[in-house]
């Protein structure tokens, strides 16, 4: 299969530039300028290309709680929100502590054939908080392991996850949050368990990834542990860079005040954030009226992000691909995150003069749980293309179909 693009700006972490971009059998063949091929072509001008986007951090929520998202469902919402890769967490049912779930869910995504799928173990066996010995068992299509949902307290079990992972070059995403410490002051929960992983993560060697960091204290701790040249890696949401405690919606962590927000943006203009990563955590409303904390994310992270950051001066287009295509891409080992040749044809075209308003009835995802809805944000998804195929359009582009 064959696609070339025209007459689009490219831009990824490293380029701003006209060209024109070749996607032969799944992967980009050549960029180059007027580049003519006899073959389907799409006549992008007025339009951004850009990398697809890779979610480190979501939730399709199969097997077991289908009623809130599917693996078919929620590849249909990431495609919508320019997404061909994702990192799905462990907290279904049962609980992913075993190469039979991952192979379940690998399986069905590749039936499916939408979009890359990577499903995490879990770091304690079915969230116990307390055994590691199911990692003994696990084999190389595993690369992250995490509690998502679930902090592990148990500083033992932390302890000997981080020297496993270390052994076998997993990364480690920690859900920094102490249960007990929440009742009371959630703020202290998060500061406390990130301080304490940062920690480990220094003494085992392990690679340790920070999942939605939400205040500055625990920013402020990421940061000290990369001066010292740790394997630290963390990740913001875009609700965490978008909305402050102001706006009363539930969400884990919550979200926090106007200072830690900002110090937040600041960190990404820094480079001290490494990744944006939406958390998508879909709800039914029911779920949602009894307070499941979470908001369904990928189809508006892309708009609200390049609404507060781009739009707003902090950060460059370049800098926010970067966050979402180039770094996950590299911290999961994928081909991807780049426009570079060589690499899969997994791009997208986006309209950064469009506004429009979020309706969240017309998601693809069966959870409409957004604070966004009915917002006003620049920056639409055009089009999605995975391994050269076009496999989400708005509306009809430009192209020859020959």
């Amino acid at each position: 299969m064959e696609l070339l693009i025209k007459g689009t700006r490219v831009i990824d972490s490293d380029k701003d530039c006209f060209l024109d971009v070749y996607i032969n059998n799944g992967i980009i063949e050549r960029i180059d300028s007027n580049i003519q091929k006899n073959c389907k072509t799409i006549r992008a001008e007025g339009l951004i290309l850009l990398p697809s986007f890779i979610d480190m951090h979501c939730h399709f929520r199969e097997p077991g709680f289908e009623y809130k998202e599917d693996l078919l469902t929620g590849s249909h919402s990431a495609l919508r929100g320019g997404f061909t890769a994702v990192n799905l967490m462990a907290n279904t049912k049962p609980v992913c502590s075993s190469m039979e779930t991952v192979e379940y869910v690998l399986d069905k995504s590749k039936k499916i054939g939408m979009i890359d799928v990577h499903q995490c173990v879990s770091i304690t066996d079915g969230f116990n908080g307390i055994s590691t010995a199911h990692l003994d068992s696990i084999d190389d299509r595993v690369k992250i392991i995490s509690d998502d949902g679930n902090g592990v307290e148990n500083n033992v079990a932390m302890l000997e996850a981080m020297l496993k992972a270390a052994e076998k070059n997993l990364i480690v995403m920690s859900h920094a949050e102490n249960r007990e410490i929440s009742k009371y002051d959630t703020r202290l929960s998060e500061n406390i368990m990130t301080s304490r992983d940062i920690e480990l993560a220094e003494k085992t060697n392990a690679r340790l990834h920070i999942a939605h960091v939400s205040t500055k204290e625990a920013l402020k701790y990421i940061v000290e542990g990369k001066k010292k040249g740790l394997r630290i890696t963390c990740e913001v949401t875009p609700h965490h860079i978008a909305l402050d405690d102001s706006t009363k919606y539930t969400v884990n962590p919550p979200l926090r005040t106007d200072e830690d927000k900002q110090f937040l943006i600041k960190g990404i203009k820094n480079g001290w954030v490494d990744v944006i990563a939406t958390d998508h955590a879909p709800h039914s409303q029911l779920d949602k009226e009894k307070g499941a904390p979470g908001i369904s994310g990928l189809e508006t992270a892309f708009s609200v992000c390049f609404t507060g950051l781009v739009k707003e001066g902090h950060i460059s287009l370049k800098r926010l691909s970067d966050l979402m295509s180039n770094n996950p891409a590299k911290l999961m080992g994928l081909n991807k995150g780049q426009i570079k040749e060589g690499f899969d044809g997994d791009l997208i075209l986006v309209d950064i003069e469009r506004m429009y308003e979020i309706n969240s009835y017309e998601f693809a995802s069966k959870g409409k749980n957004t604070p966004f809805n009915g917002k006003r944000v620049w920056g639409s998804i055009e089009a999605t293309i995975k391994a050269g195929r076009i496999v989400y359009m708005r509306k009809e582009l430009d192209y020859d179909n020959r």
